[in-house]
């Protein structure tokens, strides 16, 4: 059973859009998910255009991997460094804790995230 930032039952982010390294809703990771998707946020527009700006364009439709494209209010399993370099640079998108695996706490703080959380 995994568990999120808080030691408890890790809950889905998204169904729509279908979120997840494994696009199964839920922020769960593997040693194959070397981006580590496991930060369950709800992106806004300056994290958009932030992440585009590093190369990561989350805006445009890519049907040929089964994505829409995200636009603001969507949740996202992001990955730690992305979501890591964001608050750094004043981007980082709100955090959904319960839905946030316990994983992300190799790379930034709980407290981090709760400073961000919805």
């Amino acid at each position: 059973m995994a568990l999120n930032v808080l030691g408890e039952t890790l809950r889905a982010c998204s169904y729509d859009p279908l979120t997840g390294y494994f696009r199964d809703g839920c922020c769960s990771t593997s040693a194959e998910d070397l981006g580590t998707h496991v930060i369950c946020t709800r992106v806004t527009a300056a994290f958009l255009a932030f992440s585009r700006e590093r190369g990561n364009d989350l805006v445009t439709p890519r049907p040929e991997w089964r994505f829409a494209g995200l636009k603001p209010g969507d949740r996202w399993c992001l990955c730690a460094l992305r979501w890591k370099e964001a608050l750094e640079a004043g981007a980082a998108p709100p955090v959904v804790l319960d839905s946030t695996h316990e994983r992300a706490l190799a790379y930034v703080s709980l407290e981090q995230l709760q400073s961000h959380a919805l």
